[in-house]
């Protein structure tokens, strides 16, 4: 049986004015914008042009989001809900904090290149969404009051999962959270180059950024 087949993934409430899990339509939107994102990109992409994909009316899309941004915000709070799930999952039955750090580097810098049996959400589309436009979701003036509202608690959730396990590895390092935060994010920076600008990166392999990130932690926690 697939682990992920009845995954059911919590997003903050306030990022919707009605839970899309609830409801085909709901959750054709979250199908269908995944892969509209990806095939114009998110400054291109509005509730009208998703509207006529899933032949609906654009006020339809609107009675689940208030508009784009949330709908963006809402992809990515899901996305890194489910890598945290996956890094659980990894990680749990691992004694051995080098390992364990090791392995959880591997969760949330590797390309998802697996659909899991999520029937709307394909995770490896999501995965290159997120490489090209998870920073929108942080880089607004909006930002402050929405990290008060808990818009990103599942992002900063994550990257102190991973915080902990470092300061297993080392408890005198004092840079832990810039360690983790650097990792997850410059993983998806390097992607994106590999993607992009190949000649400004060493990471033109597919698993080279995992790598890369693991020599880094491995060498700064000696």
């Amino acid at each position: 049986m697939d682990l992920f087949e009845n995954l059911k993934i919590k997003v903050n409430e306030k990022l919707y004015l009605k839970d899309p899990e609830t409801s085909v339509l709901g959750k054709k939107i979250i199908q269908e914008s995944i892969l509209l994102i990806d095939e114009i990109g998110f400054d291109n992409f509005t509730f009208k042009k998703l509207g006529e994909k899933i032949h609906s009316n654009e006020s339809s899309i609107y009675r689940y989001f208030e508009n784009k941004h949330k709908l963006l915000v809402y992809l990515s709070s899901w996305y890194w809900s489910w890598m945290e799930y996956k890094l659980i999952l990894a990680t749990t039955n691992i004694t051995n904090s080098k390992e364990k750090l090791k392995k959880a580097i591997t969760i949330v810098t590797e390309r998802v290149t697996i659909d899991t049996n999520i029937e709307h959400v394909n995770e490896s589309i999501l995965n290159k969404i997120i490489i090209a436009e998870f920073t929108k979701t942080l880089q607004t003036k909006e930002v402050d009051q929405e990290n008060k509202e808990g818009f990103f608690l599942i992002y900063k959730r994550l990257i102190n999962r991973i915080v902990s396990i470092v300061n297993e590895v080392n408890p005198e390092y004092p840079f832990a959270k810039s360690l983790v935060s650097t990792i997850v994010e410059g993983s998806l920076h390097q992607h994106f180059l590999t993607e992009h600008l190949k000649t400004i990166t060493d990471c033109n392999e597919p698993e080279s950024a995992t790598h890369f990130y693991q020599n880094i932690a491995e060498n700064v926690l000696r």
